[in-house]
């Protein structure tokens, strides 16, 4: 009998010494867990390659200028669609030229970034490709009124000019795209045809 009793006791023991031992993972069962939407909540504070609110063309876009210095407003101004021009021919089909007004809106210089820093302008067309202005005879088609590449000084503003060698597919229903020196995308809406203020005298400095 007395071993029985005994027995009774060592398994009580046990049990009580085993819902000790659980009672930190009941604790941590019971802390209330996030839900998905509060863990995917956007932080308020702005992130390295944020998009911009897309634009009709010729509105201004307030940008940063390279390595984060100064602010530019950026205008594009005047498109013109080619398959000619400054004495080449558009290696996929049509030239797409996008001239544009920059103006420093700081106390300090400001410029847009290199290509090369993975910043500066792109198109992507209707189905989302990305064409950037090193594809086909781009490079080659120069105009003077709109080469300026210089940083813009304060209280200054410049002409410039974009140009990309796209595929009649690609150039229609496509969207202007220019990332910041803070890696932000700011895009355009384009039209499928010549528009803008300055067309003939683009169309006069693209000839030969």
């Amino acid at each position: 009998m007395r071993a029985r009793v005994t027995a009774a006791t060592a398994a009580l023991l046990l049990a009580a010494l085993t819902a000790c031992g659980g009672s930190d993972g009941d604790e941590t069962a019971a802390k209330p867990k996030k839900s998905a939407a509060a863990e995917a909540a956007p932080s308020e504070e702005p992130t390295a390659g944020q998009v911009e609110e897309g634009m009709k063309f010729g509105e201004p876009a307030t940008t940063t200028g390279d390595g984060g210095t100064g602010v530019l407003e950026i205008t594009p101004d005047t498109v013109v669609f080619t398959k000619e021009g400054g004495g080449e021919t558009a290696a996929n089909g049509v030239f797409v030229v996008v001239t544009m007004k920059d103006k420093a809106m700081t106390a300090v210089a400001a410029d847009e970034p290199a290509p090369i820093s993975g910043g500066g302008w792109k198109w992507m067309a209707a189905d989302g490709e990305m064409i950037d202005t090193q594809v086909g005879n781009a490079f080659n088609v120069t105009m003077d009124k709109y080469n300026n590449a210089d940083p813009v000084q304060p209280g200054a503003y410049q002409w410039r000019s974009q140009v990309f060698d796209l595929t009649e597919a690609q150039a229609k229903g496509g969207t202007l795209i220019y990332i910041d020196g803070e890696e932000k995308a700011h895009r355009w809406q384009m039209p499928s045809e010549d528009t803008g203020p300055s067309v003939a005298e683009v169309k006069k400095l693209l000839e030969f």
